[in-house]
């Protein structure tokens, strides 16, 4: 089963990660996860949930 792309975010940046938005298209989002020092990719997640589309919003990372 896939996690909620929204409680990925919100569980990577309540460990002290990083998100950034790496891209968006219509109707889909990539987000590089990193570390807490915002150095290293971790990890990416491509989506098309509309409900992480909306958590997103204009927001380029978690640090907005």
């Amino acid at each position: 089963m896939t996690d909620d792309p929204v409680a990925v975010l919100r569980r990577w940046a309540d460990s002290g990660g990083i998100w950034r938005v790496t891209g968006r298209r219509p109707g889909s989002v990539t987000v590089a996860l990193y570390q807490c020092t915002g150095g290293e990719e971790v990890d990416r997640l491509v989506s098309s949930d509309p409900e992480l589309i909306r958590y997103l919003g204009e927001r380029t990372s978690s640090e907005d």
